[in-house]
Formats: C-alpha cells, sequence, structure tokens
C-alpha cells in the first residue's frame, strides 16, 4: 500500500469526524480494544491523528488460550505505543445463566457498561468502538431479516450518546491495507470464522452470494440507507405532527387514575396513560403506521397494530393487551393504561390521622372545629365532611358495581359508574377508581371527583372532617 492510500484513509477519517463533529481537540478518548484488526486499526488511526487516547479492553473468558493470547496482544502493543490500557476480566458465562440472556448479549451489557463506568472514572469523553462500512451493511441486512421499521433500514449512526464510530467511513478491506502499511500485526477471533450466529450467516453466506449478483451490492446497501435516513427525518416531523394533534396525556393521580388536561407537549412515558383520538389517526395518510410509532414503545407488536387500525370502529369496551399495557375503545378514542398491578384491596380507616393506600395515594384524615375563620376546601384534593353524619371506621377502596351516591349540587342518587361516565373518564380507568365509605358502606367521596351532598359541611355543622390527598 502507498504512502498516499494510507494517507487517503486518514483523510477520509477525519473529514468523517468533522462532518459529524464527533470529536474535539483537546478531549480525552477511551478507544475499545479487542486486538482484532478493526480496533487496532482504530487505535493507531486515532493517535496518528493526534487525539488523546487510552485504550480498555475486556477478556470475557469464552475462549480459553485465544482470551489470553488477545489480552497479552493488547498489553504489548499499548506498551509499544505508549498508550494506557485499562483491562477487566468477566465471567460471562455465568452472567449469562443469571441474566437468561445469550452469551453474545451478555458480552455486550457487560462490555458497555464497563466502558461507561471507566469512562467516568478518568473523565473521558467518551468510548470510540471501530465499527466499520462492512459492519453497517451487516446490521442493515440483520435488521431487515429479524423485521424492522424504518430507522432499522438507516444502518448504525455515527454517535449513540457516549459511544461513537469514527471509522464507519472505511471498510474492511481499507482497515486490513492501513495494517499492512503500519506494518502493525493483529489477532483474530476464531468465532468469528464460524456461522453459528446469525451476523455471522450473513458475513460469511450471504454477502458472498449478493456480491456474485451485484459487486457493488455493499455500496449499494448503504447509499439506501443513506437516502431511508433522510427521510426519516422527513417521516418523524410529520409523525410528531400528527402525534402532537392525536395524543393526549392522562394524568396518573392519587384518584388512581383520571383524566386529565390535554397536555400535548408533556411526551408521554412507558408509565403513563394516555388516550388517542381516532379521528385524528384516521386523517393520516397511514393511520395503521402512525398507530404503531405511537405503541411500538409500549410492548405493541406489528401485527397487535395491524388488528387495533382494523378495528378502530368496534364496539367501546374492545381492548388488547401487551406484555406491559392495555388499549381499550371508548367513544372515539383509544385509552392506554399500564397494566394493573396494584392489587384490589381494602384499607379500613379507625380515625384521624394519615394512611398510605398506594404509593399514588396518601389520605390525611382531620377533625376540626369550625369558626368564624374556618374556610371550605374548594379543592379536588381536599373534601370537608359534617363531622357529625360521618361514621368511623371509614374504608377507602376501588368502586364496586352497583355504587351509589348522591354527588354534590344534585338532588337524587347516581351510580358512581354513570357518574364517571358523565365525568368522560375512560373505561379502564373508571375500573380503578377509588372512593371513600362509613361504617354504613355510604358513599362519602369518590376521589379526586365529588362528595357526597349529603355529608357536606352546612351552616349548621360544628365540626368537620377533612380529607386531604398527599402528593
Amino acid at each position: 500500500m502507498s504512502k498516499t492510500k494510507k494517507d487517503k484513509i486518514l483523510q477520509q477519517v477525519a473529514g468523517f469526524i468533522a462532518r459529524n463533529q464527533l470529536l474535539a481537540a483537546d478531549n480525552k478518548y477511551i478507544v475499545a480494544l479487542s486486538g482484532g484488526a478493526d480496533s487496532v486499526a482504530l487505535l493507531l488511526i486515532m493517535k496518528a491523528l493526534g487525539y488523546d487516547v487510552e485504550a480498555a479492553h475486556c477478556n470475557f473468558h469464552l475462549r480459553g488460550k485465544e482470551s489470553e493470547r488477545d489480552e497479552n496482544f493488547c498489553v504489548s502493543l499499548c506498551e509499544s505505543l505508549g498508550i494506557i490500557l485499562h483491562r477487566i476480566h468477566f465471567d460471562t458465562l455465568t452472567y449469562a445463566q443469571l441474566h437468561k440472556v445469550s452469551i453474545e448479549m451478555a458480552a455486550r451489557d457487560l462490555r458497555y457498561s464497563y466502558f461507561e463506568q471507566l469512562r467516568r472514572d478518568i473523565n473521558a469523553d467518551a468510548i470510540c468502538v471501530a465499527h466499520h462500512k462492512d459492519d453497517n451493511v451487516e446490521t442493515i441486512l440483520l435488521n431487515l431479516v429479524r423485521g424492522t421499521g424504518m430507522n432499522g433500514l438507516t444502518g448504525i449512526s455515527p454517535r449513540n450518546g457516549f459511544i461513537l464510530r469514527p471509522l464507519l467511513c472505511i471498510g474492511r478491506e481499507d482497515i486490513l491495507e492501513y495494517l499492512e502499511a503500519e506494518n502493525q500485526d493483529y489477532v483474530t477471533d476464531s468465532s468469528n470464522l464460524v456461522d453459528d450466529v446469525q451476523r455471522n450467516k450473513i458475513r460469511l453466506n450471504v454477502l458472498p452470494l449478493l456480491e456474485n449478483v451485484n459487486p457493488a451490492v455493499k455500496d449499494n446497501i448503504l447509499t439506501m440507507a443513506r437516502w431511508i435516513a433522510e427521510a426519516s427525518t422527513i417521516v418523524e416531523a410529520s409523525l410528531d405532527e400528527a402525534k402532537a394533534k392525536a395524543v393526549s396525556s392522562l394524568s396518573v393521580g392519587a384518584s388512581s387514575l383520571s383524566v386529565g388536561a390535554k397536555n400535548h407537549d408533556a411526551k408521554p412515558t412507558v408509565n403513563d396513560s394516555f388516550s388517542i383520538d381516532i379521528s385524528k389517526i384516521e386523517e393520516y395518510p397511514s393511520a395503521e403506521y402512525l398507530l404503531w410509532d405511537i405503541l411500538k414503545d409500549y410492548g405493541f407488536n406489528s401485527s397487535q397494530v395491524a388488528l387495533v387500525a382494523e378495528n378502530l370502529h368496534a364496539t367501546t369496551g374492545t381492548s388488547w393487551l401487551s406484555s406491559s399495557h392495555e388499549l381499550t375503545l371508548d367513544r372515539g378514542r383509544l385509552i392506554l393504561t399500564p397494566l394493573d398491578k396494584e392489587e384490589d384491596r381494602q384499607m379500613r380507616i379507625p380515625e384521624a390521622g394519615t394512611y398510605v393506600y398506594t404509593e399514588l395515594c396518601k389520605l390525611k384524615i382531620e377533625q376540626k372545629e369550625i369558626n368564624e375563620n374556618y374556610t371550605i376546601s374548594r379543592s379536588s384534593d381536599k373534601v370537608c365532611l359534617d363531622a357529625q353524619k360521618v361514621k368511623f371506621p371509614l374504608m377507602i377502596r376501588r368502586v364496586a358495581r352497583g355504587d351509589r351516591f348522591v354527588p354534590f349540587g344534585m338532588k337524587g342518587s347516581k351510580l358512581v359508574s354513570d357518574f364517571l361516565t358523565d365525568q368522560k373518564v375512560a373505561l379502564p380507568l373508571k375500573r380503578r377508581q377509588l372512593v371513600v365509605a362509613d361504617a354504613g358502606g355510604n358513599i362519602l367521596w369518590v376521589v379526586g371527583k365529588r362528595l357526597d351532598g349529603r355529608f357536606a359541611v352546612s351552616p349548621c355543622s360544628k365540626s368537620v372532617v377533612e380529607i386531604s390527598l398527599l402528593s
């Protein structure tokens, strides 16, 4: 390899780093060093470009003497280059068994956890790994085989948090040529030569077949990925706009789960509940794709989403379950809620005090005399009851079938279920609604919603029982 070709590779990598704003001249970086050709080339190239680097090697003890050979090679290499080397040993098999994951996944978890801890310990700015163009092609094909959305076809990102990939602009042949020019040897992981895992099968079997069909297949795949990435930014902007119109947060409150005000600016989290306006979904060019983008982070797969999209106008109460969430049709909307893990239990409240029903529901019960300075609370999180009418012990529980009360401001009684319907509380949330009842079984308070008017403070009341929800 000529010096010109070597310099060209260095220029390629330097240009890629600059375009993607990956590295800064004054920062410190960790290079993940296995001893293989890719990581050795990364270390040499970053050193040649003048970056402040330290190396990190993981011994997973999976390949017997080969593992020891690789570690010794990395020690010798770093000594010859004057680069600090950090080393760690893992019992990877035991970790995989304990966590019930594959050996491949165990090694990945251990490796990246260690790199991040080391980064913090030595105050490094990021971790550089040696993924290159060929790895990118393999990843795209692997995602395609496994089944993926648009993002899976965009390939490996140059930056993922504190993980940087400066070599994505060059291929495996470039790396080998660079090492040859540097007269630098490396070690070979024999497990990469056996087609026993999916990635190896793609590398050893699939790609050679595709190259027989078209020698430019790798470049074509990467070009496709680049165009898909560009299209993805447009699609993501469109999806974000559509989701802002369709998705409304549901507040998770001490009353169990209650419908809150619309908050399009707040992005729902995995533990949140939210409402999806079906009419807004159907305005989008692809209702199914929009639904998939909304629901994919909540355990729903593409087959389930397709079924939901086909049944947007099914009977109210129709529901679908993922491993973590429930999706329910409710009067022109879809309601997503986390699966209920709380026990349907009752708590006896014998006297005034503070009581913890759940993490979200803490009640404070106080008895007070009414004087001229007393002010009746108008807050939904606090009710004031005529103490003479309240019979202890109280009970906090979930609403039950047939529960009735007289909503404050009304004359007649009403089923709590009907009241909640009038309040536009979604079906899955109604089941979790909490009530406070007295010793006679009378509903005193539909928690966070309405007290029973028969127990309200009147001008004749001399003392009051205050029930407050504590945050």
